[in-house]
């Protein structure tokens, strides 16, 4: 994922940050508990498309980016 691309994306529900999961292929928003999947390198930026973050994942992820920020 190009770095730049993800410092302009927002979440499109929120306008929060985005961290990016490279083992999973996808962009978090916690403020919004969701996850937006990448595909063939291009992310999917659509609410529908995205699925809802468990309360475990959602929990695990506020502790590892207490303050929201994209991971490299």
């Amino acid at each position: 994922m190009d770095k730049r691309l993800l410092e302009i994306l927002v979440c499109p529900v929120t306008k929060g940050p985005l961290i990016y999961q490279s083992g999973t292929k996808e962009l978090i928003s916690l403020s919004a508990r969701l996850a937006y999947p990448i595909r063939d390198d291009i992310p999917i930026m659509l609410e529908t498309d995205a699925r809802v973050l468990t309360d475990e994942e959602y929990e695990t992820l506020r502790k590892a980016h207490p303050a929201g920020p994209m991971a490299p």
